[in-house]
């Protein structure tokens, strides 16, 4: 039996982590169409504003993931959690689009140093039988992160517009001390030596990022990225397409997201680990992503409050199986270099939360539909190219 299972305090430890991180991403979405009418932006500057988190997640995840390998995850998770606290403040305390950007930037600093971490803890402290359910259940922290930010978000928001923001940041710094405390490092004393020795004789981890097509898991990368990019188009603009298109309030957004994420968290807790054994990886990528381009289509189509209910709870569903499916993938592949192959995870993620809100803003300013349309379409060519690429592309049983 592994640490995984020795230690559940431990692992519900790194589920609050990196919960906390995804609540705060979250707390934003049915906020930003206030933000957006207060301070006179577009859609565009939206689309920048969510993107300029992924820049700095993207600029600092390899680094991260590296850092966490020969420093230890425990050092690496408790720094990103201040970053992220202080982040969550300059947020709630700006008024201007400068600080908002800043706000922005830290918080992909902070998550950027938070999740390679946890994802790399998770490898060291379980067996390739148990990876699914360690990343199962790590994913539907994240997915419940999501969950609750937009619901927290809208629900807070009631009290004060900037209230959401001091609440993330004080349980950031609060969590960040109860984990310096009682986390135990997951990664010897040997090991994280090691660790140091190999990256001063290795490549240059930028020339890696850029030579990582040649790698047997660059499949997944590709995924992990058209992922990020559909779901990060789609999110982008939500509350601004129902505030736009059927007026609804930040509580009304927080609801339609709330409700429409939580089969996916459900799924990733009870029967993750069975899915992927039944079906495999491949399969099950392949499936999400043809049911996430179908849904994410349909949302141009529908025109009433319950049936966009509807719509969102699939897109979120297959979203929610996707990410934790392509994780365990990845994780398989990885060997062990678990923490640089998570940084580069969260790398692709970033590249593809960068490109998705900066295309969707730009469309959104031309068509309310189109950057639905974009996500969509893109999503459809990915499902394609798992058809094809699947069994030489990942060493897939399914």
């Amino acid at each position: 039996m592994t640490l995984l299972f020795r230690n559940r305090g431990a692992m519900l430890l790194l589920m609050l982590n990196i919960f906390l991180a995804f609540t705060g991403i979250g707390l934003v979405v049915p906020i930003m169409p206030t933000y957006m009418n207060e301070l006179h932006i577009t859609g565009s500057t939206v689309g920048l504003l969510v993107a300029a988190f992924s820049l700095t997640q993207l600029l600092l995840s390899p680094i991260a993931g590296r850092l966490s390998d020969s420093l230890g995850r425990k050092k690496i998770i408790v720094a990103g959690l201040i970053v992220f606290a202080f982040s969550e403040l300059l947020f709630g305390l700006a008024t201007t689009t400068l600080p908002l950007f800043l706000s922005r930037m830290l918080g992909g600093a902070g998550a950027a140093l938070i999740m390679p971490a946890v994802m790399a803890y998770v490898a060291d402290t379980t067996s390739l039988e148990e990876r699914a359910k360690g990343m199962g259940l790590i994913n539907a922290a994240i997915s419940t992160g999501f969950i609750i930010g937009p619901g927290l978000g809208g629900y807070l928001a009631e009290f004060g517009i900037r209230v959401p923001f001091f609440f993330a940041a004080g349980a950031a710094a609060a969590v960040s001390l109860v984990t310096l405390a009682i986390l135990p490092e997951s990664r010897s004393v040997a090991e994280r030596q090691e660790a140091k020795s190999q990256q001063k004789n290795g490549e240059n981890l930028w020339l890696q990022l850029l030579r990582s097509y040649r790698e047997p898991y660059f499949f997944g990368l590709i995924i992990v990225f058209v992922l990020a990019f559909g779901l990060a188009n789609y999110e982008t603009v939500f509350g601004l397409f129902v505030d736009h298109k059927f007026g609804f309030s930040p509580k009304d957004i927080a609801f339609v997201i709330t409700f429409g994420s939580i089969a996916g968290a459900v799924v990733q807790v009870s029967a993750f680990g069975w899915i992927l054994n039944r079906f495999g990886e491949n399969k099950v990528i392949s499936a999400c992503l043809l049911l996430a381009s179908a849904f994410i289509l349909l949302t141009l189509f529908v025109n009433s409050y319950w049936a966009i209910i509807a719509v969102t709870f699939i897109v979120f569903f297959a979203m929610d199986i996707l990410r934790p499916a392509v994780s365990t993938q990845l994780s398989k592949m990885a060997g062990d270099a678990q923490g640089f192959v998570a940084g580069m995870n969260s790398a692709y993620t970033s590249l593809g939360n960068i490109a998705g809100p900066i295309a969707a803003g730009y469309l959104f300013d031309l068509d309310i539909n189109f950057p639905y349309a974009a996500a969509a379409l893109v999503l459809a060519l990915c499902f394609l190219l798992s058809l094809s690429s699947g069994r030489r592309g990942m060493g897939q049983r399914g």
